[in-house]
């Protein structure tokens, strides 16, 4: 099969995860015969750079000829201590998810046998993890209009706006995956105070009897702030709207020990696109020395979700475990072993593939 992939290295170290991924899906078609054609663009401060646009219109034709895209990390600190920057690489971020219809943000969220002692949840706790946060992408108080600041400066106001539509997409998507895992659905919402919050609650309701298999519970977000971390194992598919999954999924992330092993797909009808979770992490761009698993991971989702190839992506995910059990990681998770640099890692799963 023939593949075209769009590559977005953007800021930081995300140009140098994005390489090490870039050699495990050529190792990936090598191995599985298949044609992989890559097309690279910029985005986030280095296309502010070269263009003043955080997504320019470049990048996003380069997106839209591609098959899937593989996204590194955008942010700069030099746009980060400016909070009056009226361009900002996040601006890229958002545009991008807007143009390219990218309504649903997948985050799984698992364990390593090999590095389940790094978590810092007790074993008993964390051990045999494993659902899935369906993240409503594109609307909710990221996007919603009115927003800005009053004349004098002093008050500040964002809108939080939903429809029955956005809000029905992104549940189907999380009722169907509930019925290829556990056939257990959580919907997280605000429904006590939001009026957004009783909307997605009413719509899910309305949609369950659809998916009679599938047990739906609903909670409020703050219970599942605790209940993430008091008992994780109790999640399967979890469906929320932008904000909450925002910072739900990032406190979920550090369940399985490092922020640095976790891969997200944000996908939409037309078009798929695969990122690690972390961010660009600039103190370490350059130095060789960041963690490209997660990015490594989210090549494997790119393969299960973009092209239905669940061969080629369980291949990444063995290679992957393996590197893990066999001590071949960066220095974040060497404990004390030796540690190898970023490219040594990429460069030793595209080998053992």
């Amino acid at each position: 099969m023939e593949m075209n992939i769009a590559l977005l290295p953007g800021d930081g170290i995300g140009p140098e995860v994005i390489a090490q991924a870039v050699k495990v899906v050529k190792a990936v078609g090598k191995k599985f015969g298949h044609t992989i054609n890559f097309e690279e663009a910029p985005v986030g401060a280095a296309a502010i750079d070269l263009t003043g646009n955080p997504y320019p219109d470049a990048t996003h034709d380069v997106c839209l000829r591609a098959d899937a895209v593989l996204f590194g990390a955008i942010g700069d600190p030099k746009y980060d201590n400016d909070p009056k920057a009226k361009v900002r690489p996040e601006q890229g971020l958002l545009e991008m998810r807007r143009k390219l219809g990218l309504f649903a943000n997948v985050r799984p969220t698992f364990t390593f046998p090999s590095l389940i002692h790094k978590s810092p949840l007790k074993l008993e706790r964390v051990e045999g993890v494993d659902f899935v946060f369906f993240r409503e992408l594109t609307g909710g108080i990221y996007f919603g209009e009115p927003r800005g600041r009053n004349e004098q400066g002093t008050k500040a106001f964002d809108t939080n706006v939903y429809t029955k539509e956005e809000i029905t997409r992104l549940a189907r998507m999380g009722f169907e995956a509930a019925q290829k895992r556990r056939k257990l659905l959580t919907c997280v919402d605000k429904a006590n105070v939001l009026a957004t919050s009783r909307l997605w609650r009413e719509t899910v309701q309305e949609l369950a009897p659809e998916y009679p298999d599938v047990k739906v519970e609903y909670e409020f977000v703050d219970a599942v702030a605790m209940r993430l971390i008091q008992w994780p194992k109790a999640y399967d598919v979890l469906i929320t709207e932008n904000l909450f999954g925002d910072i739900l999924t990032d406190e979920a992330s550090v369940i399985s020990g490092s922020m640095g092993l976790m891969p997200s797909a944000s996908v939409g009808t037309e078009n798929k696109l695969f990122e690690p979770i972390h961010g660009s992490y600039p103190q370490a761009a350059g130095k060789d020395i960041a963690n490209p698993l997660a990015t490594v991971l989210s090549a494997a989702m790119m393969f299960e979700y973009a092209f239905d190839m669940k061969a080629e992506a369980q291949a990444i995910s063995d290679v992957v475990n393996k590197s893990l059990a066999e001590g071949i990681v960066t220095e974040d998770i060497a404990e004390g072993s030796k540690a190898y640099k970023t490219s040594e890692v990429g460069d030793w799963l595209a080998e053992n593939l």
